[in-house]
């Protein structure tokens, strides 16, 4: 049983940064890929970027490219961080991440979500 905890969201002006966590366990995070995505009011939840455990390469959506940035704790390879910066009111939305093996074609385990208001 793999768990997913995300923490660090918050309420923050436009224009600010914030950092959020998510601690995964339950299995050994070696392999695979942990996304992170996120879901406005009244929006589909969207794909906000991803990191690749194996090798820490990473892919990001266009929305949060050149703002964010996700990595992982090395000395413990069961963490992992979305660094958001300039952050817009239309960041405001629920953050998840989510993890996925090499295997799968989709993220089949979600932590609960962290909330991230940005006020203008």
């Amino acid at each position: 049983q793999v768990l997913l905890v995300e923490s660090g969201g918050g309420l923050v002006q436009a224009g600010d940064s914030l950092r959020l966590s998510c601690v995964a366990s339950g299995r050994t995070f070696s392999v695979g890929f942990m996304g992170w995505f996120r879901q406005a009011p009244g929006k589909e939840r969207e794909f906000v970027g991803r990191i690749n455990w194996s090798d820490g390469s990473t892919d990001y959506s266009d929305l949060v490219k050149g703002r964010s940035t996700i990595s992982r704790d090395n000395a413990k390879n069961t963490v992992v961080y979305l660094q958001m910066d300039s952050l817009k009111p239309e960041d405001t939305a629920v953050y998840y991440c989510a993890y996925r093996n090499y295997y799968n074609p989709t993220f089949n385990y979600w932590g609960q979500g962290t909330q991230v208001t940005v006020s203008s």
